[in-house]
């Protein structure tokens, strides 16, 4: 699986997805912005992925939209009808916004492996993943205000969803950093490590650990997550009778059982 600007790689059943655009910070230009969506959108259909890692190569996470994919705002415009300057720019602002919803839209769990910096777009691109980990000298930084923007492609809309409102606010007003010990203590990592090394060895392990899972009971179990996040409880409710009575009665209930009973690892089909 060869890309210009990921390294992929899938073994017993984990695929690990490194962002490899250490000379540029890890930022996201046109190609990698489409080979993200592509990769995402190809694992929900691969049976021989059961879960994502998604890491960075070199010296941080991820440093955002390329600059120069920034700057390309003016070429909107320079466009001399009002209506078509609009509607090119909402095309290209709904396309950035797939391409990171396409994290989320996976069937599989996605884990964010995240070390030095967490920028701008990338913490829209954190913000889709299931989980989050980091190590204590990673930070967060919704860094659109500072560059005169409204954060517009999922940070404004996730990431007050997984941290407490009133600290979303204050990242998103301020551009402050948020370091690795307090992204644990506010929710924003599910657990921060001493260095990267440390984080990606747990990180792996939890990984294999959802991995060794019934595959039809993980996607599920995504499934039902993101519909009780976005809707009432009652409604919820509502929707895993109708899910249960639907996806219940597969050949993973009775391996899984039968596995328990003999204290044995559970052999799942994709």
């Amino acid at each position: 699986m060869n890309y210009e600007s990921f390294k992929v790689e899938i073994q017993n059943n984990i695929a690990h997805v490194a962002i490899n655009r250490p000379k540029k910070a890890n930022s996201f230009h046109q190609k990698a912005w489409e080979e993200l969506k592509e990769i995402f959108e190809g694992f929900s259909f691969n049976k021989d992925v059961r879960v994502v890692v998604l890491s960075g190569e070199g010296k941080l996470f991820c440093a955002g939209i390329d600059v120069a994919m920034l700057m390309d705002i003016g070429n909107f415009a320079a466009k001399g009808c009002e209506a078509r300057k609009r509607e090119a720019f909402i095309d290209n602002l709904k396309f950035l916004q797939d391409c990171v919803s396409s994290i989320e839209k996976c069937k599989k769990p996605v884990l964010a492996a995240i070390h030095g910096g967490c920028i701008g777009g990338g913490v829209d691109v954190a913000s889709a993943c299931d989980m989050r980990y980091c190590s204590e000298e990673a930070y967060f930084c919704v860094k659109e205000v500072d560059m005169g923007l409204v954060a517009d492609i999922g940070t404004m809309q996730r990431l007050p969803k997984i941290i407490p409102y009133g600290i979303a606010a204050e990242m998103a007003y301020t551009g402050r950093k948020v370091y690795g010990p307090e992204a644990k203590s506010i929710g924003l990592s599910n657990q921060t490590y001493a260095n990267k090394e440390e984080m990606m060895e747990a990180v792996m392990g939890i990984a294999a650990m959802i991995a060794s899972k019934s595959p039809v009971v993980i996607r599920g179990t995504k499934h039902i997550l993101q519909h009780t996040r976005d809707h009432t409880v009652n409604e919820g409710l509502q929707y895993i009778q109708a899910w249960n009575a639907a996806m219940i009665y597969s050949d993973d209930l009775m391996e899984s059982f039968q596995a328990f009973m003999q204290k044995r690892p559970g052999v799942y089909q994709g």
